[in-house]
């Protein structure tokens, strides 16, 4: 954390929501984000909205969470053993 910024990277879903739809699809490893639009692009501030007593107006969005099939896994990778060498010997 640097001043008041966090190094992250996030992937969320380009959908616009409320607050409250943000905040009823959030779960414990999945965040929503308050958008801000400034001069330079979009801003994802940290939606702390749900401790506020008034409705957030700013549009939401939710971390991504991908439901495609998972890539098939890699054949277990096979290492070169060395031959063996009669004792008295080194392998290089």
């Amino acid at each position: 954390m640097v001043g008041n910024r966090a190094a992250l990277d996030v992937t969320a879903d380009a959908d616009p929501l409320t607050a409250v739809q943000a905040a009823a699809l959030r779960e414990p490893n999945r965040l929503d984000w308050c958008v801000r639009t400034t001069g330079g692009g979009p801003v994802l501030m940290w939606a702390d909205c749900h401790r506020r007593t008034s409705d957030c107006d700013r549009p939401h969005v939710i971390d991504h969470q991908c439901t495609a099939p998972a890539p098939p896994a890699r054949p277990a990778r096979r290492t070169r053993k060395p031959p063996p060498v009669p004792d008295g010997q080194l392998t290089l």
